[in-house]
């Protein structure tokens, strides 16, 4: 049983090291990711039979010699999972490649002036949403700036309101020159919210278009 388990953990550290090897050598992933997947099933294969010795060791020695078996199936699976991911990212790879030459290699009829028409439907539909987006932010704009016009017209009422209201009480000029200057910073905040909200229109159909 020792020397199986020696050999299963050499297998394991064989296989973590062809990991480094994967990562500075990725023209020949799919060759070392065939030659982890062997040591894989070479690791599961002597785990299996780790598992007859364990049972056949005295009952005292039992619960020890299980816990290294199951270090050495837990490890394995670590390395199975990190060989999928590793697949995964190198399929991923491949299909991005793959795109970017169909897209370099696409041709436009035989004369190259003609687009072939499911390109030219995405083309449109990317064009139409796109569109119906920057539609969607100016209207959301409008309504916002003549809420803002409405805001700033009630600001003014409320504004003389509270003059003639002051001058009807008698309250001081100071009192009053507060007021004026409080209205006054209103203004300058509702015309600040009218330029940051222009500016981010402009942005966003600079960016849709």
């Amino acid at each position: 049983m020792e020397v199986l388990y020696h050999q299963t953990s050499q297998l394991i550290q064989e296989a973590s090291d062809l990991f480094q090897k994967l990562e500075k050598d990725p023209g020949h992933s799919y060759e070392i990711e065939n030659e982890i997947q062997s040591k894989i099933n070479s690791i599961t294969s002597n785990c299996e039979k780790l598992d007859i010795y364990v049972y056949k060791t005295p009952v005292n020695q039992r619960p020890m010699a299980k816990m290294r078996v199951d270090q050495l199936k837990y490890d394995n699976k670590h390395i199975q999972a990190s060989l999928t991911n590793s697949q995964s990212k190198r399929m991923r790879r491949e299909q991005e490649r793959l795109d970017r030459e169909q897209l370099l290699n696409r041709r436009f009829g035989h004369d190259h002036t003609e687009i072939t028409v499911d390109y030219l439907a995405q083309e449109q539909n990317s064009l139409q949403n796109s569109h119906r987006n920057v539609d969607e932010m100016i209207h959301t704009g409008s309504n916002i700036l003549d809420t803002l016009r409405t805001n700033r017209e009630t600001l003014k009422g409320a504004h003389r309101r509270l003059i003639d209201l002051a001058n009807t009480l008698g309250l001081s000029n100071a009192t009053i020159s507060l007021i004026e200057r409080r209205v006054s910073q209103d203004k300058y905040i509702l015309f600040g919210g009218m330029f940051l909200t222009l500016t981010v229109i402009v942005i966003v159909i600079i960016y849709l278009t």
